[in-house]
């Protein structure tokens, strides 16, 4: 993954896949924007506290930043299963947790702090996806949600699997480990034990091996941590009030 930065200090990963040409795709890091402490610098949630004002000036920061064709649309996240389809009307904001769109010039988004954001593309370019897969909405189906939504065969899917919190520091409790057994007893393998009693998740993992049922072999990144890496990752799990960040996919003709 390329980190790149513009005149405003303003850093992006750029995921490194082989999505064609149409598909273009990005992650914001925290720095770069304008809102305070503790949302500094490039928060683009709406949700968590920050200043309305900071927050609009982050969004076209991003929108500037990467040339978007317009602008996201940006969801009211809760840990469901809803995927909303961008191919009908002008995107307007919507209670939902994955986007999807064949259209060009859509852009999907997602917001994180330590969930994991999920891209999808089709190898033809044809469609784009984003979901937002904490561990609940893993074991619900978010991902299975989005692709049945998507409506292209798993295997002509690309899928990349964007910063979220490690193994090392999302700690759960039985109950969730329990949420996934119940319905793959070999997800065992994404859950370490710790000297506490309780669980170290493998929130990646887990994500793989829902991409691996659904028949998506194609999977890349995973490799980032946010708990661990405060410079440039917005973590809630380590500090609580903080800022969001936002994984964005769209196509082009």
């Amino acid at each position: 993954m390329r980190a790149a930065t513009d005149p405003e200090c303003m850093q992006i990963l750029t995921p490194e896949w082989p999505a064609p040409a149409a598909v273009h795709a990005a992650f914001t890091l925290r720095s770069g924007g304008v809102s305070a402490s503790p949302f500094d610098s490039l928060n683009v949630g709406a949700h968590v506290g920050d200043e309305a004002a900071a927050v609009a000036e982050n969004r076209r920061r991003v929108r500037t930043r990467l040339a978007l064709p317009e602008e996201p649309a940006w969801l009211e996240q809760v840990h469901g299963v809803e995927v909303v389809d961008l191919d009908g009307a002008a995107p307007t904001a919507a209670t939902a947790d994955a986007v999807v769109s064949r259209r060009a010039g859509r852009v999907c988004v997602v917001q994180v702090a330590d969930c994991l954001p999920v891209l999808l593309a089709a190898r033809d370019g044809c469609a784009v996806a984003a979901a937002h897969a904490g561990w609940r909405g893993l074991a619900a189906g978010v991902l299975e949600a989005t692709v049945k939504r998507l409506a292209v065969e798993p295997r002509d899917l690309l899928a990349w699997l964007g910063p979220a919190i490690g193994a090392a520091h999302f700690e759960v409790g039985a109950e969730v480990r329990q949420a996934f057994l119940a319905q793959d007893a070999a997800a065992a393998d994404a859950f370490a034990v710790n000297t506490r009693g309780r669980w170290q998740c493998d929130l990646a993992g887990l994500a793989r091996r829902r991409l691996d049922g659904l028949g998506i072999g194609a999977v890349f990144g995973g490799r980032w941590c946010t708990y661990g890496d405060a410079s440039r990752f917005f973590s809630y799990r380590r500090d609580g009030r903080c800022g969001r960040m936002a994984a964005l996919i769209w196509r082009e003709e």
